[in-house]
């Protein structure tokens, strides 16, 4: 049964574009290193998990990168990811009530 074990490190940001901009390699690391953290439950490993926490880390990182990637270039495309953020007001503006 889940537990809350308490707050182990800060949260995890939204890293994809709009809401971020600049994100670099260390926000994408400390966004794996936290997800990794949280699932496992483990703040700092042993010796005996460390190699197994760093491997997660490093492909949660990378899975990020190329899921940021591949929404970034989605975004671009007509009809992508972008259109949905912005919205849509007819012409003559937005009336509150009835005519």
């Amino acid at each position: 049964m889940w537990r809350n074990v308490g707050l182990m490190c800060r949260n995890i940001k939204i890293l994809r574009a709009p809401y971020a901009v600049g994100v670099t390699d260390d926000d994408v690391h400390a966004a794996a290193l936290q997800y990794v953290r949280t699932v496992g439950g483990v703040r700092l490993p042993g010796p005996h998990i460390e190699e197994a926490f760093n491997q997660a880390v490093e492909t949660i990182s990378a899975a990020t990168r190329e899921l940021l990637a591949r929404l970034e270039a989605s975004a671009e495309q007509p009809g992508g990811l972008a259109r949905p953020l912005i919205a849509h007001v007819p012409a003559g503006g937005v009336s509150g009530g009835k005519g």
